[in-house]
């Protein structure tokens, strides 16, 4: 049996890695399992279940607002990415948040408005969000998840035969949590702002407003972060830095911009 499901993990992992490989826009080499229209499916039936369970905004200024920053956005997304229309959905919460998911759904929370507090902050958000879908990392997220699973259900197989088979399945967890998980994701995070960045400024945005929108996260954070080893995120000064150090090329981009938005 433990020979059966370790083969079987084993081909598993192999053909994963032979049929899911693929690039990012930073020319990183990614693992991607689903298909584009799996993906679609998942964004949208995540979206319209928070549309259920989260209040819409009313106020319709501030729908037209968001409406009309997220429009200049998306607009710069090439058409070699399929997604065609992109939903705009306000919440109204003031949790400091915002997302876009595959299918081209985008979340805002009112309270982001109280710590991005202009258009070009709200374009620095949105274009990271946007930036996350096409670069599929949430299809990369979930197929690293789909491998470490496979991966400890072969540990399980040796650990149960252990008497120290539970302590070795949560030290092999957390291994996987923080070793693996973990650090794709500030790679995602970063890869997001240095993409969102340039779709900000192709835009006719202020780029420059990305660091005072970070800066103004790390005002309202009250230094209640958890370290950067230990978290999803990279640190507001490394963000920053590697904002910085792409402003330039994020400036000449927006001087080719063909307008510049107005959105009040």
């Amino acid at each position: 049996m433990k020979a059966k499901l370790i083969l079987l993990t084993v081909s598993l992992l192999s053909a994963s890695l032979l049929v899911g490989c693929a690039k990012s826009p930073s020319g990183r080499q990614q693992l991607t399992l689903f298909s584009n229209s799996e993906m679609k499916q998942l964004g949208t039936q995540s979206f319209e279940q928070m549309k259920k369970e989260i209040p819409l905004s009313r106020d319709k200024k501030l729908n037209q607002y968001v409406q009309c920053v997220a429009t200049h956005i998306t607009a710069q997304v090439e058409k070699g990415y399929a997604i065609k229309t992109w939903e705009v959905v306000v919440f109204d919460s003031d949790q400091v948040n915002a997302f876009a998911l595959p299918g081209g759904k985008i979340g805002v929370y009112r309270g982001l408005l109280n710590v991005a507090t202009t258009q070009d902050q709200l374009a620095s958000v949105i274009g990271h969000e946007v930036a996350h879908v096409l670069s599929e990392h949430g299809n990369e997220r979930m197929s690293h998840a789909q491998l470490a699973n496979a991966g400890l259900a072969v540990a399980d197989v040796f650990s149960k035969e252990s008497e120290y088979g539970g302590v070795a399945m949560s030290a092999l967890g957390l291994g996987v949590q923080y070793g693996v998980l973990l650090p794709f994701s500030r790679t995602h995070e970063s890869e997001a702002d240095l993409f969102g960045l340039a779709l900000m400024a192709k835009a006719g945005f202020d780029p420059r407003a990305a660091v005072q929108l970070w800066k103004n996260m790390a005002k309202a954070s009250s230094g209640e972060n958890p370290a950067e080893i230990l978290s999803t995120h990279p640190s507001h000064k490394t963000r920053i830095d590697d904002l910085n150090a792409a402003m330039p090329t994020a400036l000449k981009l927006q001087k080719q911009a063909n307008s510049r938005p107005h959105c009040k």
